[in-house]
């Protein structure tokens, strides 16, 4: 008997806004992203393993920052 486990990683838009990138400079859509990491037995998820995440993503270049608090009280 063996047992298929391992952990998932998944990612959800909650919104987005326009916004300096601090990495390209350019004035571009802002997207706020939550991720959340969740324990999966036979690729079924199951229990979160991490507190969710909040990122913040350029949609110019596509590079991810850390988002502040205050961004995500104003998302």
């Amino acid at each position: 008997m063996f047992f298929i486990f391992g952990l998932r990683s998944k990612d959800k838009i909650v919104g987005s806004r326009a916004g300096h990138c601090e990495v390209c400079g350019a004035m571009a859509a802002q997207t706020l992203v939550r991720r959340t990491t969740k324990f999966s037995l036979f690729f079924v998820p199951l229990f979160p393993v991490r507190p969710a995440r909040h990122y913040v993503m350029c949609t110019n270049c596509g590079r991810s920052r850390n988002a502040a608090r205050e961004e995500l009280v104003s998302a």
